[in-house]
């Protein structure tokens, strides 16, 4: 596995899936880019009360509703791999909601543990986070626990480390990057409909391709030889 690889195997199963994977993603994005609007919106008004009301509801929002997100896409991964892009939207969601729960519990375990190593020396935290960016793919595809699914990304990437991180460091700079100028592209909207309109596009745009990437390096690591999407 080198970086390299996997990112030009993402760019080319982005390209040849893009409408599957934009619309997977901007099925939730639609939502949770309205709440996080709305909660911005509400921050800039007087009432604090209603600011940190809309603040939290924008948060537990924001947190489910990305982890079934990345759910969705990585199973979406794992399908056009598998010659199964014909699965519908609804039914990939469908299938990946019991995972929910796992995902929850392994997100929050993980943050907390990536955080604490950051505020500690950096260093531990950036180990964490390479260590633990199989995370999803471990709950979704192999139905583990959040405890479990840990542990197997931890076993994965041991021993290639240091190209795991490069594949995260570069995906999360080019979602960055992108990001910025997906959402700049809607600078003349009001302030509410840029948020809004701005991040469902940029959202749906660029994290298919890093989960995209991320799930192939589980691929990768776990020793599926298979050529994606060839059977689709």
């Amino acid at each position: 596995m080198t970086v390299g690889g996997v990112l030009s195997e993402a760019f080319a199963l982005y390209r040849r899936f893009f409408a599957r994977f934009f619309l997977t993603a901007a099925a939730v994005f639609v939502v949770l880019n309205l709440f996080s609007a709305i909660a911005a919106d509400a921050g800039a008004d007087a009432d604090d009360a209603l600011a940190a009301f809309w603040g939290l509801v924008g948060l537990v929002v924001a947190l489910v509703g990305s982890l079934w997100v990345q759910g969705a896409l990585t199973a979406t991964v794992a399908n056009v791999r598998d010659g199964r892009a014909e699965e519908d939207i609804e039914s990939t969601y469908r299938r990946v909601r019991p995972t929910l729960i796992p995902l929850l519990l392994a997100g929050v375990l993980a943050g907390i543990g990536i955080l604490l190593g950051f505020i500690l020396l950096i260093v531990p935290g950036l180990i964490l986070l390479t260590r633990w960016v199989l995370v999803t793919p471990a709950v979704v595809l192999e139905r583990l626990g959040p405890t479990e699914a840990l542990r197997r990304s931890w076993n994965l990437v041991r021993g290639h480390s240091w190209t795991a991180f490069g594949v995260i460091v570069v995906t999360l700079v080019i979602s960055a990057i992108a990001h910025v100028i997906f959402v700049g592209v809607f600078a003349f909207l009001p302030d509410f409909l840029r948020n809004w309109i701005g991040g469902l596009v940029a959202n749906s745009l660029v994290t298919p391709f890093v989960a995209l990437s991320w799930t192939l390096m589980y691929f990768h690591l776990r020793g599926d030889s298979s050529t994606p999407g060839q059977a689709a």
